[in-house]
This record gives C-alpha cells, sequence and structure tokens, in this order.
C-alpha cells in the first residue's frame, strides 16, 4: 500500500508549480489507473504494509475516493481560472487524498480513527478558503464541532478495548463478552453522525450550501461514506449488541421520509441535493444495523453508486450557477431552454437518483430493502414512503430547474465546456458500468 501513497507525496511540491494544474491532474488519473489493476482477488487482507492494507471493502472506497478527487480537479476550473491560490488549493486535495487513503486502508482502530478525524481539517480549509458566502465560518465550525465532538467517546472506547484485548487490529478483533451497552453508544455515534444520521444531520445541508463545488464533491462522494464504513468495520466487536439495532432502524427510516418530505420544499438546488443525501444514508445505515449479508453488501453498493451520483449533481449545480449566479430554483428555471445540451446530463444523473436501471442505485436499493423487509415487515410501510418521495423530489429538481419559463434577466444560450462534459461523464460511465460485473461490486463478502 505504501507503493500507492508515496506518490502523492511527490506530488505535493508540483501543486506549487505554476502551471502545473492539469499535470498534477493527469498524475491523478495514472495513480487511479494503477490502484484499479491492484483488484485484491481473495477474500481477506492483501498488500499489507505497514499498518495499511486492502481487503474488498477498503479498496471500493479507496478507488472511489481516489476517482472523486480526480473529478474535484477538473470541476474547479474557476479556481485556475480566476488565479485564487490555485496552488495551496491543489495542496489542500493531494493532503486530503493522502488521508482518506490512510483512513480506509488502516488495519488497526487507532490509526482509522487518527486519519478519521485528520481528513476534517483540509475539507474544512477547501470551505472556509474557496466557499461562497461569509456564512461558511459557521458552515465550517457547524462541521466541525459536530463531528470532533461526536468522535471523543469513540476515542475512550478505543482504549478501553486496548486494556481489555491488547490488540486494536481488525482482524484481531472480535466480540468479547464485557462490553456494555454504553460502550456500545460511545463506539458508533461518531460514525452515524459522520454519515450523518437523521436528528445530527444539521451540519450537512449547511455544509453544502456554502462549500464550493469541490467541497460538496467530496463531502458527498466520500466523507459520508467515512461512517458507513467505521460501522461495518467496528460491528464484528459489537455483534452482541443486535438488538440495539430497531433504535436505529426506526429513526433512520422515519427521518428518511420526513427529510424527503423537507427536500420538497427546497428552492435552493445545493440544498435539495444535500437533503436527499441524508435520506439515501438513512437506508444505508438501516440496511447496516440489520446485520444481514443483504444489507451489509447493499449498503456498501449504495453507498458507492449515491459517491458518484451525488458527486455528479452537485457538480450540475455548480454548472448552473456558473451561467446565471443564482442556485435558487425560482431563478434558474427553463434551463432546457439556456442550456439545451446540458439537460441531458440532468435527466441520466437524476434517474440514476431515482434508482433507475442500469444503475448501481438500483441494485443497492433493491438490496436494502430485501433486508430491511426481512428484518421486520412493519418497515416496509416507511419504505414505500421512502421510495415514493425519492422519485418525487428528484423529478421535482429535474422539472422544476430544466422546465417552465426561464427567468427575463437571461437572454443567451450556453452549450457548456467539453471539460463540463468529460466530467459529467466520467461519473455516469462508472454508475451504470459497474452494474455489468454486479457479482464483483455486490457480493464481496
Amino acid at each position: 500500500m505504501l507503493s500507492f501513497l508515496f506518490p502523492f507525496f511527490f506530488l505535493i511540491p508540483l501543486c506549487f508549480l505554476r502551471g502545473a494544474w492539469w499535470l498534477v491532474h493527469s498524475l491523478f488519473f495514472v495513480i487511479s489507473f494503477f490502484f484499479f489493476l491492484a483488484f485484491p482477488c481473495f477474500m481477506g487482507w492483501s498488500n499489507l504494509s505497514c499498518i495499511f492494507g486492502c481487503d474488498y471493502l477498503s479498496y471500493g472506497l479507496i478507488l472511489l475516493s481516489f476517482w472523486i478527487c480526480v473529478l474535484m480537479i477538473m470541476a474547479s476550473e474557476s479556481v485556475l481560472r480566476s488565479l485564487y491560490h490555485s496552488g495551496l488549493f491543489l495542496f489542500f486535495v493531494v493532503l486530503l487524498v493522502i488521508f482518506l487513503f490512510c483512513t480506509f486502508s488502516s488495519v488497526s482502530l487507532f490509526s482509522f480513527y487518527l486519519f478519521f478525524e485528520s481528513s476534517l481539517i483540509p475539507t474544512v480549509f477547501i470551505i472556509l478558503g474557496w466557499g461562497y458566502q461569509p456564512e461558511r465560518l459557521q458552515a465550517g465550525i457547524y462541521l466541525l464541532f459536530y463531528t470532533l465532538l461526536a468522535s471523543l467517546p469513540m476515542l475512550v472506547g478505543i482504549f478501553y478495548i486496548f486494556d481489555f484485548v491488547h490488540s486494536v487490529s481488525f482482524y484481531l478483533l472480535s466480540g468479547p463478552g464485557f462490553l456494555s451497552g454504553f460502550f456500545y453508544f460511545c463506539m458508533i455515534f461518531a460514525f452515524l453522525v459522520s454519515m450523518p444520521m437523521f436528528l445530527v444531520h444539521l451540519w450537512l445541508p449547511s455544509a453544502h450550501v456554502e462549500a464550493p463545488v469541490s467541497g460538496s464533491m467530496i463531502l458527498a462522494g466520500v466523507l459520508l461514506k467515512l461512517g458507513g464504513y467505521g460501522l461495518l468495520r467496528v460491528f464484528p466487536i459489537l455483534i452482541s449488541f443486535f438488538n440495539f439495532g430497531i433504535i436505529w432502524i426506526s429513526v433512520s427510516l422515519v427521518g428518511g421520509v420526513l427529510v424527503s418530505l423537507v427536500c420538497l420544499c427546497q428552492t435552493d438546488l445545493k440544498s435539495l441535493i444535500a437533503y436527499s443525501s441524508v435520506a439515501h444514508m438513512g437506508i444505508v445505515i438501516g440496511g447496516i444495523m440489520t446485520l444481514s449479508y443483504w444489507g451489509v453488501c447493499g449498503s456498501f453498493t449504495l453507498m458507492i453508486a449515491h459517491g458518484l451520483c451525488s458527486s455528479g449533481l452537485f457538480c450540475l449545480a455548480n454548472i448552473s450557477y456558473e451561467r446565471i449566479g443564482s442556485r435558487s430554483l425560482l431563478v434558474s428555471r427553463g434551463l432546457l431552454n439556456l442550456m439545451p445540451s446540458m439537460s441531458f446530463w440532468w435527466f441520466m444523473l437524476s434517474a440514476c437518483n431515482m434508482a433507475a436501471p442500469p444503475s448501481l442505485n438500483l441494485l443497492g436499493e433493491i438490496s436494502l430493502l430485501n433486508s430491511l423487509v426481512s428484518w421486520s415487515w412493519v418497515s416496509m410501510l416507511f419504505l414505500v414512503f421512502l421510495s415514493f418521495f425519492s422519485a418525487a423530489y428528484t423529478l421535482y429538481l429535474f422539472s422544476y430547474s430544466q422546465h417552465g419559463i426561464y427567468y427575463s434577466g437571461l437572454y443567451s444560450c450556453s452549450l457548456g465546456y467539453s471539460r463540463e462534459f468529460l466530467l459529467l461523464f466520467l461519473h455516469w460511465l462508472p454508475l451504470n458500468l459497474f452494474i455489468v460485473s454486479g457479482d464483483v461490486v455486490m457480493f464481496w463478502l
């Protein structure tokens, strides 16, 4: 794993070279391609080195991190064009990739916690430094304190484990009998806030709305997945607390329906997409908490799919914002007249967001529906509303932004740059291509 980590350290000096923006971007692509070829061919940990290793679960999320960060640089050309500290921006992106790589490839619970918290630092700097409005300071503080305060009990829990087991390596941990209910809450609360679960989700919409496009992409694409990854890693220790799952499943399903209704009231493009992320992550939390084979595999699949789809929708919202100067659905109506060629991508990514075939979202949602209905028939009532409202707010987003009488202050026609079409294509292609090899994406246990 160190052979993939060191190239990123060598990219750091390149970030500050004049005119090296697209060079760094191209080298990112090369490293991503080489990591793609390092697929773990057997069940278990491979590529072990120092405190790092890779299995199916970490491989998928590391590859997603690389891919989203490549597309972040491509989407943030306005930073380069305006010469607004582009070298520093690249440095924070590379630093973020290093921390995410270390987080997902850690084989020790303590090093995972360390890098899990470290990944927040570059994200907060990106939001504070390149955000759009003065409220970004409040959004950055929200993000930092929500996640840091929720993580402190987890640190105490890790020391508690080490005191009894004398090891914090993932592959040496099992469910010992000394654990208490309080310890269970300490260990998983940090991940539930990070995902985020309904009731502790208020930091997410504010962070998304104030973040630049790159910040929104990495938040939706990868940082929300840290919570799901952490839950999947610590549940072998907490398997004896299976009965507590009813609390989280109930909150997630009821919260998902309520957040879907909130989506239908939004007039801000980014805010609507951010709230839809909370609804999707609610299903993922429910699937993980069932601790069933369908639920665990489906949650991993939906995390990958949501990372690509939500990131692509944020790119589209930013493309509209750069042309119109507003994210309000009341102003940016009738984009079909203004940007006809971009409406195709709005349609394709909106279809993926409502889990239309052949997207990876469909595969993930079907397996999660299976797991939740097999866990309890009562959950079917909430899943019906959740699926219906998911389609409803996605149609609302597409129809209100693309159709209708466009704002009278807009007279021009914009076809978009080839860079933007390539950016959206690179979001959409893996999202619909991976379903061809669904067995690799899905049945990885």
